[in-house]
């Protein structure tokens, strides 16, 4: 018996008076589904967060290192855009000003991820409505998902609250309460979302936009005043987390921001469910022309994925701008740092350290854009469980063709991503945009290698294709503290990255580029011919 058949079974058999009958057996049920999503969540963010202090230690080994880095937060408006404003030199105080960011940002994707997947993705597959057959509650399907996402935001709290303890137990608690609370405050949020939206795809793509906007807003304040009082700070709530102040005084008022936010969300997001009907929304999708455009496989896969390609590429040019403009201040950042310095020419090359710095913001755009191609090639999944592909295929369409329209936008996208986030460097940072832009063309080939691996999973192990997932959130993490932490060569040699020449600033070898290329065709040659041979999903 499936976990969906077993909800169903034990549901308790309630009249539609009681809208939270069920609620139990759909807790049960997500937290079955996500036992391996939710941990692996909490565990990776916990442990990356709980594990900085030990890297910081040897980064700034000494009180006049620390000291040091303050002063460079202080005076550099750049940096603070990145980091946020640094409120003491402790190497807690640190910990909290490298990592609040971070961690608010990955808590709320988590959140929005959980809550969109329990309520709107089980409605858009038809899924919810054979639970809502065993009379479940018209507003059980959200509570069950904001406690889960509840419980998912709690463990977090509670690892980064106990890897932290050392540091001072008053700053970790604080630290760990407004990362959960606020990815509790994205997941309502979600919950609101999913109410007025008819897609889980566009839902979740808002609410992302949301928390993207949340750190601009953040950022743009923090560039402009040194303490986290600019009125910008104070309208996103990223600002409000770091304005808690961890390991520097804590303000225990803040959580009634966040828990005022949360309350409020949730009252929307209840009200809404119970006024709509299963399947339906408050903003219904737009029709479109059935003709035209649309008259090829490829033209239907660019108008699926068209708004997320906008989205990233705005995303990616805006980025590139802000990097590039803290190029000239890296050495700000280094100071007298040896141990930082050599943490830079790991991630970017031994060359000079601007080069490196550079170098080393292209390879971060090259691991975010791999999570871009895994979710444009997995976008087919998504088509195929939720039975829009088998009208389409039924039809004079193809397999090949439907799944290659898809795969075109995917791997172009990602170049496409690349060569903005190369226009954006060489803006910020005012010169060199010939070098800069070839440093970003040579990522694609590390990108596509993600892609390719996404398609062989969904082509022959479709119900394991949300592995990618995890394939280019390991590279990203390698690429992200593997420096930091000095990790031996032979494990950040599993990233496909790390086989890239490094520029700019170091020599052009192209048979690493040209082996990736290879290896990314081969991958994705054999998930099409995986495709073709297997059954649908149903």
């Amino acid at each position: 018996m499936t976990a969906v058949a077993q909800a169903t079974a034990f549901a308790p058999r309630t009249g539609g008076s009681r809208p939270l009958a069920g609620t139990g057996a759909l807790l049960r049920l997500a937290l079955r589904r996500d036992r391996v999503m939710m941990p692996v969540w909490v565990l990776v963010v916990g442990g990356v967060i709980s594990s900085a202090p030990n890297s910081l230690k040897a980064l700034y080994s000494t009180a006049a290192d620390r000291s040091e880095l303050a002063h460079s937060m202080s005076t550099n408006g750049s940096l603070r855009a990145l980091y946020g404003p640094l409120f003491s030199d402790s190497v807690g105080g640190i910990t909290a000003w490298r990592y609040v960011t971070f961690g608010a940002l990955m808590a709320g994707i988590m959140s929005l991820t959980i809550v969109v997947r329990h309520t709107r993705e089980e409605e858009e597959t038809g899924r919810q409505e054979l639970l809502s057959s065993a009379m479940v509650g018209r507003r059980a399907p959200l509570t069950a998902a904001l406690l889960a996402a509840f419980i998912a935001n709690a463990a977090l709290a509670l690892v980064i609250t106990a890897g932290l303890g050392g540091e001072g137990r008053g700053g970790a608690l604080a630290l760990g309460l407004v990362i959960g609370g606020l990815g509790m405050l994205f997941a309502t949020m979600a919950g609101i979302v999913a109410q007025l939206t008819e897609s889980a795809r566009l839902a979740k793509g808002l609410t992302a936009a949301v928390l993207g906007l949340a750190f601009v807003l953040r950022a743009a304040g923090d560039a402009g005043a040194r303490d986290g009082s600019s009125v910008l700070t104070w309208l996103s709530p990223v600002g409000w987390a770091e304005n808690m102040r961890a390991f520097a005084g804590e303000r225990w008022w803040i959580l009634l921001l966040f828990a005022g936010a949360i309350v409020a969300q949730a009252v929307v997001a209840f009200v809404l469910a119970g006024r709509r009907d299963i399947g339906m929304s408050f903003l219904p999708t737009r029709p479109g022309p059935a003709e035209g455009r649309l008259a090829t496989a490829g033209s239907l896969a660019w108008r699926l994925q068209r708004g997320s390609v906008l989205g990233w590429g705005i995303g990616f040019l805006g980025a590139g701008v802000m990097f590039g403009g803290m190029a000239e201040s890296a050495a700000d950042l280094v100071g007298d740092s040896e141990n930082t310095r050599e943490i830079f020419e790991r991630m970017g090359g031994q060359s000079g350290l601007t080069d490196a710095f550079l170098a080393a913001m292209v390879g971060m755009l090259g691991m975010v854009a791999a999570l871009y191609v895994v979710q444009a090639v997995l976008r087919l999944n998504a088509e195929e469980t939720s039975q829009r592909a088998e009208p389409l295929l039924a039809g004079a369409v193809g397999r090949l063709r439907w799944a290659a329209g898809h795969l075109v936008i995917a791997f172009g996208g990602a170049a496409l991503l690349m060569v903005l986030g190369g226009l954006g460097l060489a803006i910020g940072y005012g010169r060199d945009a010939g070098p800069i832009l070839g440093a970003c063309l040579v990522r694609p080939a590390g990108i596509w290698v993600f892609g390719g691996f996404a398609m062989l999973l969904y082509g022959v192990f479709p119900r394991a294709a949300v592995a990618a997932w995890g394939a280019s959130g390991i590279a990203l993490a390698l690429g992200w503290i593997g420096p930091a932490l000095d990790l031996p060569q032979s494990v950040m040699n599993l990233s496909p990255f790390e086989h890239l020449p490094s520029l700019p600033g170091t020599q052009m070898h192209w048979e690493p580029v040209l082996v990736l290329t290879a290896l990314a065709a081969g991958l994705a040659a054999a998930g099409l011919a995986g495709l073709r041979r297997r059954d649908m999903q149903t």
